[in-house]
């Protein structure tokens, strides 16, 4: 990957080179390893990583089986990137050469009026694809990476090298001593399961049900322990997944059918029964995963 000289400003770096990542082509199921060029820095307000780690997404599933509009051939997939910045643009105060980071899924000005309010996901900036995205579901929303042309068409994560828009917002240096395994997921699945408890507004030492026990669900019953919940009740139609929410220290029910469940919530001393509820994902996830060609 071939280095600008410092000495001359620019705002379009050319990275000389081609690199691996794992492209859509032309159908459903049709997932491989291609060479691709190497990102460059379009802002000011960019920055390039080398990618460490990225993982695999129940909605990447959703693009390999053709259930979203606006996937091209040469798609680069992924969205639960980190790794370390080797490119910096000149508007980028944040980040330098070296720092390891976390990318997070939604990309994010901070200054429009969404923004600013907190409700990043609906940034007004950073999805040139808005009006597109506003009439399939009704309003625009924010850029996403590896993610189809209505999020904006942004190559993501599954690559030697990402190029970040905006990287003087979403990215989160990790300190040191933290390996890529203890921080990744802070990039999307931990996130949505944190906020999905959030929302509860869990008081200390209430019971909390979680409906799923996939990989969001296992974050929120996590997430529940950690904002004050005494109990958590876990429920799902997968063994395996009950067996993986004991060990998050949930109490857990298995069931047959996902749209029938009844559980009886015994009350205790301390609380009244359940309190609050969450429902995630149920759908259990294919055993194996596509091997890469190409």
């Amino acid at each position: 990957m071939a280095r600008p000289s410092e000495d001359i400003e620019y705002d379009v770096v050319l990275l000389k080179g081609r690199s691996q990542a794992i492209t859509n082509r032309h159908g459903s199921g049709d997932i491989r390893r291609e060479e691709v060029d190497d990102p460059i820095i379009q802002d000011g307000r960019d920055a390039i990583i080398k990618v460490t780690s990225c993982a695999i997404c129940g909605s990447d599933l959703h693009l390999y089986g053709g259930f979203v509009p606006g996937m091209h051939a040469g798609d680069v997939m992924g969205h639960e990137t980190m790794g370390e910045v080797v490119e910096v643009g000149r508007d980028n105060a944040k980040l330098k050469v070296g720092d390891r980071v976390v990318v997070p899924f939604t990309i994010s000005c901070c200054e429009c009026s969404m923004c600013r309010r907190s409700l990043f996901s609906l940034c007004q900036r950073s999805n040139p694809s808005g009006a597109k995205q506003a009439a399939q579901i009704g309003c625009p929303t924010a850029g996403l990476f590896g993610y189809s042309d209505r999020y904006g068409r942004f190559p993501g994560g599954q690559a030697q090298y990402l190029r970040v828009p905006y990287a003087d917002v979403g990215p989160i240096k990790v300190p040191e001593g933290l390996s890529d395994e203890q921080v990744l997921f802070l990039s999307d699945i931990f996130p949505t399961g944190y906020m999905a408890a959030e929302i509860c507004d869990i008081k200390q030492g209430q019971t909390i049900v979680v409906f799923g026990c996939g990989p969001v669900g296992l974050f929120a019953i996590k997430s529940a322990f950690l904002l004050g919940a005494q109990r958590v009740i876990a429920i799902d139609t997968v063994p395996e997944r009950l067996a993986l929410a004991r060990e998050a220290g949930a109490e857990t029910h298995s069931i047959t059918r996902m749209s029938t469940c009844n559980v009886t919530v015994g009350a205790t001393p301390a609380n009244t029964g359940a309190m609050n509820a969450m429902r995630t994902p149920m759908k259990p996830c294919p055993t194996q995963l596509p091997s890469r060609t190409g």
